[in-house]
C-alpha cells in the first residue's frame, strides 16, 4: 500500500510539474487552478503514505535516503501551499514544483525498505532535530525558487522591451522581500536545527561535535544565510545579490544532502 500511495503522489506532482511548466509558455485561467488541484492531491496521498510509514515503522519515515528525500519534498510542498494560499504568488508553482518532482523522483529510485532503528537513532532527538532541519531546509528550497524567478524579472526589466513572463512574475520589490521572509524563517530552523544536533551528538558519542560531513556542510551553509542576513540589515543588500546568494545557499545544502549519501561518508551516512 505505501508503494501505490508514494507512486499517486509522483503522478500528481509530475502532472502539477508538466502543467507548471507549460504556464510559463501559454497561461490560461485553468491552468493554475489545475496546477494546485495536481498538486493538492499528490499532497495528501503523500501524507498519507508517511503517516502509513509512521504507522508500519513505528518511528517517524525519516531515517533511510528514500525516507529523507520524500519527506523533503514534504515539508516544501507544505510551504509551498501556505504561500500560495497566502501571498497568491504568481507562477510560483511553476518553479517550485519541477523541485519537489524531482526530489521525489530521486526518492522512487531509492531502496524502500523498513529497517529497525540503530541504536543511535533511537533517541526522542531524532524527530526533534530531523523536522526542523527538513522544515527550514524546506523555506531555503523556496527561497531559491523565489531567487531564479527575481532573476528572471530581473532580466525582464532590464530588457528594452520587456515582454513574456514581465506582466505576470510578481514585482522585483515582492519578490525581494518574500526571499527576505523565508530565510528569516529558514535561518532560525537552520540554528535550531543545529543546536539539537549538537545535544544529540553529545549524547550519542560523547562529542558535541565531531566534524563530520553534514556538520560542516550545515556550518558552511549557516555561514551562508548568515551572510546574507546581515548584508541585508547592515550593507543593505537587497535583489540580485540575495538571490543569488540564497540560490548558492540550496546548493549547499543539495551538496550535504545527496554528496553524503552517495560518498557514504561520516556519521549521518545512516540517516
Amino acid at each position: 500500500m505505501g508503494t501505490i500511495l508514494f507512486e499517486l503522489a509522483l503522478i500528481f506532482y509530475f502532472v502539477a510539474t508538466i502543467v507548471g511548466i507549460i504556464e510559463l509558455f501559454k497561461e490560461t485561467k485553468i491552468t493554475s487552478k489545475i496546477i494546485l488541484s495536481m498538486a493538492g492531491i499528490g499532497f495528501a496521498f503523500h501524507t498519507v503514505n508517511i503517516i502509513y510509514r509512521y504507522v508500519t515503522a513505528g518511528h517517524i519515515p525519516i531515517t533511510n535516503f528514500h525516507e529523507a528525500t520524500s519527506f523533503f519534498s514534504w515539508c516544501i510542498v507544505l510551504i509551498f501551499f501556505m504561500l500560495a494560499f497566502r501571498y497568491r504568488i504568481k507562477l510560483l508553482s511553476s518553479f517550485i514544483m519541477p523541485i519537489v518532482f524531482a526530489l521525489m523522483l530521486s526518492s522512487s529510485m531509492l531502496p524502500r525498505e523498513i529497517k529497525p532503528l540503530s541504536p543511535v537513532l533511537q533517541s526522542y532527538w531524532l524527530e526533534i532535530h530531523t523536522v526542523i532541519a527538513f522544515l527550514g531546509n524546506a523555506a531555503f528550497a523556496l527561497a531559491c525558487g523565489i531567487g531564479v524567478m527575481y532573476l528572471v524579472q530581473e532580466h525582464y526589466v532590464k530588457s528594452k522591451r520587456p515582454v513574456g513572463l514581465f506582466g505576470r512574475l510578481p514585482s522585483l520589490q515582492t519578490l525581494d522581500e518574500m526571499n527576505y521572509r523565508l530565510i528569516t524563517l529558514g535561518f532560525p530552523l537552520l540554528t535550531l536545527a543545529i543546536i539539537t544536533g549538537v545535544l544529540w551528538a553529545e549524547s550519542a558519542w560523547g562529542s558535541y561535535w565531531n566534524w563530520d560531513t553534514r556538520e560542516v556542510w550545515s556550518l558552511i551553509t549557516w555561514f551562508i544565510y548568515a551572510i546574507v542576513l546581515h548584508a541585508r540589515l547592515v550593507a543593505g543588500w537587497r535583489g540580485k545579490r540575495a538571490a543569488l546568494l540564497s540560490i548558492i545557499g540550496f546548493l549547499t545544502i543539495l551538496i550535504a544532502f545527496f554528496g553524503i549519501k552517495l560518498l557514504r561518508k561520516g556519521l549521518h551516512v545512516f540517516l
